[in-house]
């Protein structure tokens, strides 16, 4: 597999700009990059990337997180960095405890303040110092996070709107099914 010189250069300049930030390095074909860092130096590194001469990522792609109840660090913070002057793509893994606040980057990148409060919708990840951290898909008065594995598929609560009163009711969910009788002689039961 053939590194380009941009490629060796950005691992290079990272090292020695922040030592111990980078904790694994995967290479996906000739220029796209996998970094694990390290939780510690998160808002610095990414301060870094997009100021630095020889990196300017200048834009934040995406957020997303992945859930993994069972681990110490459950989840695990994914940003997609693009920089435009090179065409050159960065994904970031950052691994998180279920308690861990991490430091908002809309200071850095302001498509950050969006993708933040979509993470924070659907896992319950808080970012400190966010400016307006506030339900974008799910109502306001719902209850936990869908997209954490532990939250039942049901939900807790049943929705229903009410066309006379032009409301709408949240009940709790109950869940009921009624007795069948089989015929096992028949298969069309």
């Amino acid at each position: 597999m053939s590194l380009n010189l941009q490629t060796l250069n950005f691992i290079k300049s990272t090292n020695e700009k922040i030592p111990k930030a980078i904790k694994e390095v995967v290479i996906k074909g000739d220029n796209y990059l996998i970094l694990h860092i390290n939780h510690n130096f998160f808002f610095y590194f990414f301060l870094f990337l997009k100021n630095h001469v020889t990196m300017q990522f200048n834009m934040l792609m995406d957020i997303t997180a992945i859930d993994y109840p069972k681990k110490q660090q459950r989840f695990i913070m994914i940003y997609q960095m693009l920089n435009t002057l090179y065409n050159q793509r960065v994904c970031i893994k950052v691994f998180v405890d279920d308690n861990l606040v991490i430091p908002s980057l809309t200071f850095i990148y302001k498509s950050a303040g969006w993708l933040e409060r979509e993470v924070w919708d659907l896992f319950g990840i808080i970012f400190s110092s966010h400016p307006d951290l506030r339900r974008i898909l799910t109502d306001y008065g719902f209850q936990g996070f869908p997209l954490r594995k532990d939250f039942p598929l049901s939900g807790f609560l049943e929705l229903s709107y009410i066309e006379e009163e032009k409301k709408v009711l949240y009940l709790p969910l109950e869940f009921f099914q009624e007795y069948r009788f089989f015929d096992f002689r028949n298969s069309w039961y």
